[in-house]
């Protein structure tokens, strides 16, 4: 696991993915600091925050998308399957090695409180549970696009399916707000999300019968539940989509007071797009 995480980091600081991920994000950072910790006076990170966040969804995708991809294209990933490593300590170097360049601007961000408090009064809890929302906030969105990096050979690919995914995660309370809350809207989205979860047990598995059993499971198990407790589905996706929802965790977080729901959540997140990242290379591997 050391020598991927090794060759990995390496890699990363050796190109321009890494430096250019570092750079964008401390840029975007100070940039927000300047307009409002400096110029409007706030003695809070929040906001600041708040918008590197968003920032995530453009660098996030493009250091990532070489992560298991580019194994792929360049046939080394067959070099890696013949080392006496197992597939997790595969993924877990990879990640362990991209999550050290997110640590990086992290690291500098931290300073910036101590550096502000020369010129006034800063709030100093809020703004490091603030920088901690970030932190987990982009664990949690690497994993994510480690997945769907795991699950196509082209690097262009992965990085416009993660993108899509970051940005549907980003305006996910948006658009739960446009889903009507009767149990019917619950029931037909639910639906939908089956047959979406069916097809990646179907890519997990490399077996279309996989998928195909667990989407009929799922759709009979929700027909059933319709039928015979009809008001369990009102407002039931809205429930269930905000529970989810990765952006709001870290709003939570963001907003000064140390959430540990929002915390063991997030990490959550990552252990488990980390876990299917695994699986999905198991069945590349045997393939």
């Amino acid at each position: 696991m050391i020598a991927v995480f090794t060759r990995e980091f390496k890699s990363y600081m050796n190109n321009m993915t890494g430096h250019i991920f570092i750079g964008f994000l401390l840029l975007f950072f100070g940039v927000c600091v300047a307009i409002y910790n400096l110029f409007l006076g706030m003695a809070s990170f929040r906001f600041a925050i708040e918008i590197t966040g968003i920032a995530f969804l453009v660098v996030v995708p493009i250091i990532t998308m070489r992560s298991l991809g580019r194994d792929r294209t360049n046939l080394t990933d067959t070099h890696l399957f013949s080392l006496p490593l197992k597939v997790s300590e595969i993924i877990i170097g990879k990640f362990l090695a991209t999550a050290l360049v997110l640590v990086i601007p992290i690291g500098v961000m931290m300073l910036y409180p101590l550096i502000l408090s020369a010129y006034g009064n800063m709030h100093y809890a809020s703004s490091y549970c603030a920088i901690l929302a970030l932190f987990l906030l982009g664990l949690a969105l690497i994993s994510i696009c480690m997945f769907i990096s795991s699950l196509t050979e082209s690097q262009v690919i992965a990085a416009v399916l993660s993108f899509g995914a970051l940005l549907f995660l980003l305006i996910l309370p948006l658009l739960i707000a446009l889903v009507p809350k009767d149990a019917l809207a619950s029931f037909l989205c639910l639906v939908a999300l089956s047959f979406i979860l069916a097809a990646i047990v179907w890519k997990l598995t490399s077996n279309i019968n996989a998928g195909m059993i667990a989407a009929v499971l799922l759709v009979v198990a929700l027909c059933a539940l319709y039928y015979f407790k009809k008001s369990l589905f009102e407002g039931l996706f809205h429930k269930i989509m905000t529970g989810l929802s990765l952006y709001d965790r870290f709003y939570d977080l963001n907003s000064g007071v140390f959430d540990l729901g929002s915390v063991v959540y997030l990490l959550s997140v990552t252990v488990f797009f980390l876990f299917i990242s695994v699986q999905s290379l198991e069945t590349r591997r045997w393939s």
